[in-house]
């Protein structure tokens, strides 16, 4: 593939460069050193009409010409706080112009463009410089020098020939190519048209892009078509058991079922919630462990049509209560060892029909299959995800893009006959759904992998080898243990063909590793959302890319991705946008939750007859039709590859006896050691170990912040909002009180003191003798890395069982001597 240039920045947030003018976003598809220029004539009987637009408003020409510019490098940049270079008539050099391009008329905004006009200093007053600016601007016709490696990507100039307005684009050629100087050229002049036709219009309801650049983003950027079979997951999964009934299917420490067997198991869990009173699209919550039972219970789950609700057995029963009422969950699906929350959270919830898996698979009932009328568009699962409001929200998902989503996995990361696939993730994690059934739709087996197995790296590398495990899915934090797991200890992984990475964003240092000293396997950067049935973009890798920047990749087959902006228009190829998506991966909306259903799933104008999900996710496209992730403008972040809002953790702070108010920020670097840090104001004294254990009872683990700090008063901006950058660089520099009795005393102390503080992100001179690894923020992934860090001296069992500093350097000297 050609090298590609580009570059864009999240909008409203980092659309500067350096002097604070707005970036033009690079679009390069094969970079050339030089400069190129093009040309765009505006109609004559259009720019007759713009001089008396002029006329009736009362300004001069070039405000309508300064109007139009704003205009395109607001849609370029994504940011309405315009600022760039400006040579006005009577002047040699350029001159810094800016203009906020508010929504509202074109009339406004050219008045607005003559008080920008009029606003900048006259000749000889020590005008400021506009040393920096990506693009300038020449309203009345001077040349503008775009040099060949100077900062200037581009030069728009207007003359006029002939009685026609003519705009000279004047650009780098090794970050604009000449079809993206063409593409602005057109929304200069779309803008001026519009001016001309009717000043009252909104400008930002009417695109100005053209139909041919249109077409491609809407159509020519989807994913490939693929007609899907008219048969539900388990309808496919039953063909194989005729075909192959004595296959294993799935594996779980050694204990197996053949494809027959799950099929029987499966059958009678259907039939049993059926005679429970089951019906179409109620919901099951199915609360085990990621064991034999728990694959059963799914596919009982679906063959019955209805709705697989997952639900882990350790999280507090409040949580729990609350997932199965928002639901409307009257059935349960348990085992014998995961009812403890569970027994808890139904107090509240009497009449809930609770089955026991193995009591109803273990007895000799009938195991045929049901055959079931089940549509596509019946929903299969619902997922939840942490919500805003301060309650967790259910993504409810259909057949058709559960369906979808299992094939593209299969022909991408090269599912077949016999494959081995590892399913590593939480059964609340949505990637687990595909881990575990992909590989049955094809005759292959899956491997569960237990957690104690995920929680030590050499034993999961044991395991999966062992397993003969062909094709496995990480988040990026655990494929870096991985990773450093076998840096450190070489070995073989002959199986392993095919390795995916999700959930968190991936670094390209990370890809250089794998590539350099990793196994010589596929790497799959994939992509996607839990509302959008799992993922929708794979960037299938057989070598370290050439760029820090690691894409999403192309949609997969049947999803529609655009890049829009406020009003779900696209922006310009290149320019940063909302991702949005479309087609058969959009699930129903949130269950029973109308409100944000409403605001998030929405019809999608521009292809009648679908849904649109409109989600928090920047991106923007890339001249190789990649999709690129910017970032988000939301509360929303990933801790452990889970999404957490925010809003929600804040929101059981208040319910805190004595909490009067909170804020919640996010420490730690992107991707490795992440941690959420509370700030509270309280009426009392309120202690950390009482918030952390009133939160466990309202939240899961990963959603708890691994520091509080108490407050007078929380810190506001200018505007009285909560100055969230300053608490996040004061959860940075706060820590524990020390004292001389605090500090590390041994060697071993020291030196086990400077790797705690190297794997949690904090100074080395924060940690003390007495301090707990996980209350300092330490998480079962980071006890992996620090094991492996280590040299493998100690387990992350031996972490759980020691956390305290002293306590752990003890252990190391005794097995050691001393030297950690």
């Amino acid at each position: 593939m050609a090298a590609t240039v580009t570059d864009a920045r999240l909008p409203g947030s980092d659309s500067r460069v350096e002097g604070g003018f707005t970036a033009v976003p690079r679009w390069a598809k094969e970079p050339v050193p030089g400069t190129g220029e093009h040309f765009r004539h505006l109609p004559g009987d259009v720019t007759a009409a713009l001089r008396v637009r002029a006329r009736e408003l009362g300004v001069p020409f070039t405000a309508i010409l300064l109007a139009a510019h704003a205009k395109v490098l607001a849609l370029l940049s994504g940011d309405p706080d315009v600022r760039s270079g400006c040579l006005l008539p009577g002047r040699t050099t350029p001159v810094p112009f800016e203009l906020t391009v508010e929504p509202g008329t074109w009339r406004r905004l050219v008045r607005e463009a003559r008080r920008a006009e009029a606003a900048v200093p006259s000749p000889g007053t020590g005008s400021p410089s506009a040393a920096g600016a990506e693009a300038v601007f020449a309203p009345a016709g001077q040349e503008v020098t775009v040099p060949a490696d100077g900062s200037v990507l581009l030069g728009v100039s207007a003359g006029e020939e002939g009685g026609r307005l003519v705009l000279s684009l004047r650009h780098r050629t090794d970050l604009l190519d000449a079809d993206c100087a063409a593409r602005i050229g057109g929304y200069h002049l779309a803008a001026l048209e519009a001016i001309a036709a009717d000043p009252d219009a909104p400008h930002d309801r009417r695109s100005l892009l053209s139909a041919d650049e249109l077409r491609l983003q809407l159509d020519g950027l989807a994913g490939p078509r693929r007609a899907l079979p008219d048969r539900r997951f388990h309808e496919l999964f039953e063909e194989r058991v005729r075909k192959a009934p004595d296959a294993v299917a799935v594996v779980h420490q050694g204990r197996s079922r053949t494809y027959a067997d799950l099929n029987t198991r499966a059958n009678r869990l259907a039939r049993a919630l059926l005679a429970e009173g089951l019906g179409p699209e109620d919901t099951v919550a199915v609360v085990t462990e990621r064991d034999l039972h728990w694959a059963a219970a799914v596919l009982g789950v679906l063959k019955a049509g209805a709705v697989y609700l997952p639900v882990d057995p350790r999280h507090p029963p409040g949580r729990i209560a609350a997932m199965l009422t928002r639901a409307g969950c009257s059935y349960v699906l348990t085992e014998p060892d995961s009812t403890g929350q569970l027994d808890r959270a139904l107090t509240s919830l009497p009449g809930t029909r609770r089955l026991l898996v193995p009591d109803v698979t273990d007895r000799a009932t009938d195991g045929t299959d049901l055959g079931l009328d089940i549509p596509a568009d019946r929903l299969a699962y619902v997922f939840f995800t942490s919500g805003s409001t301060g309650e967790p929200k259910g993504a409810m998902c259909e057949h058709a893009g559960l369906l979808n989503h299992l094939y593209a996995k299969i022909d991408d990361l090269g599912i077949g006959e016999g494959t081995v696939v590892a399913q590593t993730a939480s059964q609340c994690f949505d990637i687990s759904l595909w881990q575990l059934l992909a590989g049955l739709l094809t005759g292959g087996r899956t491997l569960l992998v237990e957690q104690d197995a995920v929680l030590d790296a050499d034993r999961f590398l044991d395991t999966i080898t062992e397993g003969r495990v062909n094709v496995l899915q990480l988040v990026p934090s655990y494929l870096d243990v991985v990773l450093s797991a076998l840096e450190r200890r070489p070995r073989d992984l002959p199986d392993l063909r095919c390795v995916s990475v999700t959930g968190e964003a991936l670094r390209g240092e990370l890809v250089q590793r794998w590539f350099a000293s990793g196994p010589a396997v596929r790497l799959v950067n994939a992509y996607g959302l839990t509302e959008t049935s799992d993922d929708t973009n794979h960037e299938v890798m057989d070598r370290a890319p050439g760029s820090d920047r690691i894409p999403l990749g192309r949609p997969i087959a049947n999803v529609y991705e655009y890049v829009v902006d406020d009003n779900l228009l696209p922006v310009p190829l290149g320019a940063p946008g909302a991702i949005v998506f479309s087609g058969v991966c959009v699930g129903r909306g949130y269950v029973n939750d109308a409100e944000r259903t409403r605001l998030a799933y929405l019809a999608d104008p521009h292809h009648p007859g679908r849904r649109l999900y409109r989600g928090g996710d920047f991106g923007r496209w890339r001249p190789d039709g990649k999709l690129e992730f910017l970032g988000r403008r939301d509360a929303q972040v990933k801790i452990r590859g889970f999404r957490v809002e925010i809003g929600e953790v804040e929101n059981a702070l208040l319910r805190v006896p004595g909490v009067t108010d909170c804020a919640v920020v996010v420490t730690g670097a992107e991707g490795h050691g992440r941690q959420l840090a509370a700030f509270c104001t309280s009426v009392c004294a309120v202690t950390a170990e009482d918030l952390r254990e009133r939160l466990a009872d309202l939240l899961p683990a990963y959603m708890i912040p691994a520091s509080f700090h108490q407050l007078d008063r929380l810190p506001l901006t200018a505007n009285g909002k909560t100055d969230r950058k300053a608490l996040a660089a004061l959860a940075e520099d706060l820590g524990p009180a020390r004292d001389a009795h605090s500090t590390p005393r041994t060697p071993a102390e020291r030196r086990l003191a400077a790797q705690w503080a190297a794997e949690l992100g904090l100074p080395p001179g924060r940690i003390r003798r007495d301090d707990n690894f996980f209350d300092l923020g330490g998480t079962s992934l980071s006890a992996v890395r620090l094991a492996v860090s280590l040299g493998r001296v100690i387990s992350p069992r031996d972490l759980v069982g020691r956390p305290v500093l002293a306590d752990l350097a003890e252990l190391i000297d005794s097995r050691s001597g001393g030297d950690p």
